[in-house]
């Protein structure tokens, strides 16, 4: 008798949590988790936040200046992670979102909260961005997916404790302390990552050499972009009620900030992105559509449910709370499906629209904002799906030195279509009013321009095949 060959042996596909990648993989999702404590917590807070601070009308801005500047910092990190490694810009990302939790508890004025979130979303874009690369660097192929659906699983403890909690802290101490709390969650986290970050990652390829690769022009179109979505942004901001020179002022807000997205933005993507070329340009655009419908509604559920149907900010979070339970299980139901990538996205995305359209039913007069659970549900079902298949399907589709620049082109679609959505509702819900009919009004308004981006969504997912 002989021993079996090696080739005889049964391929075991690798396991995350096996010895070989457990360390990386608890790194990566103690970090993920941290992040997601923040997001699902903010939302929440936000209308106390406005009102404490005497700021309503800048809503929408707390969200949207976290978002575009994480699009900045995605694409600077990106540029590292495809030149020197994604060490640097992952243990920065983290510091800096750290120091922006702290100073948003320390705010005493909106514009000193909205600068904290400004810190907060440099740190988590750069944090994001080199997780996407060591995914693609550390893990095998047949791992990725696993990964992904465990980052989108990584939501679940936050999704479950996190609004609740930050209704809870936030009632019974202050606001303050639901971003103080989450600053100590950092030494264990860093403890636990640095062993996977001390890895070695898997070959990179040859140096890329395509215009995404120059630092300089690649940093002046992230400026630009950031630049022109927040001048595009306050511009609009200060359109309702203007008049004289602050309408002019706002007007050319508005067109100096659509020139610098022309110019940036088409610099930061994969050539004919902007036009939904077929196969790579689609997917990176997909991230952003998907994310515009989904966030531009999520942003505004708390503010309906405290301000139009009198919820506390405690049962105000529980959509919050079952829509990403929902992402969670449709990202690890993917994850096991072998579909048409580009069917997995349009179900997706035809989720995310039927769930926000069920949410404006509770504007309608005698219907329970409990409606939003089980629609937000279906709408966090959605973006798990569609998601997630966006995110393996770039990186498969993606060459090993342009991943980097790939996984920045993701987030910034991700970041300019939350920040762009989320900035525009925030103008609707101004110029509609703050009175608590005039708030559902404007949810409507906004839930209809979204579903309106979903559709778009839909159609165009057909064009993920190459």
């Amino acid at each position: 008798m002989t021993a079996p060959k090696t080739l005889d042996t049964p391929y075991q596909p690798p396991r995350i949590f096996g010895p070989q990648y457990r360390t990386a993989t608890l790194g990566i999702l103690l970090v993920v988790t941290l992040i997601a404590f923040e997001g699902m917590s903010v939302g929440v807070v936000m209308p106390e936040v406005s009102v404490e601070l005497r700021a309503v009308n800048l809503y929408g801005i707390s969200f949207s200046a976290f978002l575009i500047a994480s699009l900045f910092a995605n694409v600077v990190a990106g540029l590292w992670s495809d030149r020197r490694g994604h060490r640097v810009p992952f243990l920065l990302g983290v510091l800096l979102f750290v120091l922006g939790m702290a100073l948003a508890g320390f705010a005493g004025s909106m514009e000193i909260f909205v600068a904290a979130r400004v810190l907060q979303g440099l740190g988590a874009g750069g944090a994001v961005v080199a997780i996407y690369v060591m995914v693609a660097r550390v893990y095998p192929p047949d791992a990725r997916s696993k990964v992904f659906a465990a980052l989108s699983a990584a939501w679940v403890l936050p999704a479950m404790i996190g609004p609740g909690l930050a209704g809870i802290v936030a009632t019974q101490a202050s606001w303050r302390w639901v971003f103080w709390g989450i600053v100590p969650l950092v030494v264990p986290a860093l403890v636990m990552l640095l062993p996977a970050l001390r890895q070695t990652p898997g070959a990179a390829g040859e140096p890329s050499t395509g215009p995404r690769s120059r630092p300089l022009p690649m940093s002046l179109a992230a400026a630009a972009t950031a630049g022109g979505a927040a001048m595009l942004l306050a511009g609009i901001t200060a359109l309702p009620g203007a008049s004289g020179r602050s309408l002019v002022l706002g007007g050319a807000g508005v067109v100096a900030g659509l020139v610098l997205l022309v110019v940036g933005l088409p610099r930061l993507l994969p050539a004919g992105a902007v036009t939904f070329r077929r196969g790579l340009a689609t997917t990176i655009m997909m991230r952003g559509l998907l994310s515009a419908a989904f966030f531009g509604v999520n942003a505004y559920i708390p503010l309906l449910l405290i301000e139009y149907k009198e919820f506390d900010t405690s049962a105000a979070g529980l959509a919050l709370t079952f829509g990403a339970l929902g992402w969670s299980t449709g990202s690890y139901l993917q994850s096991r499906r072998t579909a048409e990538p580009s069917g997995r996205i349009r179900r997706g995305a035809a989720c995310v629209t039927i769930g926000g359209l069920l949410t404006a039913l509770a504007v309608l007069p005698g219907v329970a904002g409990w409606i939003m659970v089980p629609a937000w549900i279906i709408a966090g079902f959605g973006m798990g799906i569609g998601m997630t298949t966006v995110s393996v399907t770039a990186m498969q589709q993606s060459p090993a030195n342009e991943q980097g620049a790939n996984s920045a082109a993701l987030s910034v679609t991700d970041m300019l279509g939350s920040g762009l959505a989320v900035g525009i509702g925030g103008a609707l819900t101004n110029l509609i009013g703050h009175e608590p009919d005039q708030i559902a009004t404007g949810y409507a308004v906004i839930v209809g321009l979204m579903a309106l981006i979903g559709v778009s969504a839909t159609v165009l997912a057909g064009r993920v095949k190459d």
